[in-house]
């Protein structure tokens, strides 16, 4: 069995943004038999993943991707059919591989709906670009 390809999402703790975003990619790769599956990191990881994101998933019926916030790495980026961050990388890794940034996704800490929304609206259209190139 070929091993799925991986996407990651990076934001600045590595403990909401990412992680909603991996895990609802996850669920949409799934549904749609994709040979993807996706994984959070951070810049500067916290200890925890953040309650809220956690209550929030848990509220859809999800379980976050990682079990606790992890930092980006170099085999992480080697790996990575494509990388998409909600923060501004480390100076180490900028210009070394290509980078989608999804600014203006509003804190998770705020309002989970509304950052939950945002990113699943750019999910939906990384899923279509994808299904065109698959």
């Amino acid at each position: 069995m070929p091993q799925d390809k991986v996407i990651v999402f990076v934001c600045e703790h590595g403990a909401a943004k990412s992680v909603l975003a991996a895990t609802y990619f996850n669920k949409l790769s799934g549904e749609k038999n994709l040979n993807l599956r996706a994984i959070a990191r951070g810049t500067h990881p916290d200890e925890v993943i953040s309650p809220k994101t956690i209550f929030g998933l848990e509220q859809d019926g999800l379980l976050p991707t990682e079990s606790v916030p992890q930092i980006l790495s170099w085999s992480d980026m080697a790996a990575a059919q494509r990388i998409v961050s909600f923060c501004e990388l480390p100076e180490e890794y900028q210009n070394e591989v290509t980078v989608e940034h999804w600014d203006e996704i509003p804190p998770v800490s705020d309002n989970y709906e509304m950052a939950r929304d945002a990113i699943l609206a750019r999910l939906n259209q990384l899923m279509n670009d994808i299904h065109s190139i698959h």
